[in-house]
């Protein structure tokens, strides 16, 4: 229970800071924020683990759990506008 808790704690602050580094306006709520940062942390995850950087099992850092989050953000601006 208190890694799930930790890891939304987590989730938002990395949310917020992908979306203070994001630039342009969003509307996202708290939960939309904290779960970008979740999402981001798990893209990171992945990524790195595809690409080496991680062995399976790792945890992503603070910095690439951001650029993931920010990935997503862009992401979801692109598919928003249309």
């Amino acid at each position: 229970m208190l890694s799930l808790l930790g890891t939304l704690i987590v989730g938002l602050v990395v949310g917020l800071i992908a979306r203070a580094v994001h630039p342009g306006k969003d509307q996202l709520g708290i939960i939309m924020t904290a779960l970008l940062g979740v999402a981001g942390s798990f893209v990171a995850n992945y990524a790195g683990t595809a690409l080496g950087w991680y062995k399976p099992g790792d945890a992503a850092g603070w910095i690439a759990s951001v650029v993931g989050a920010v990935v997503l953000l862009f992401v979801y601006n692109l598919i928003r506008r249309k």
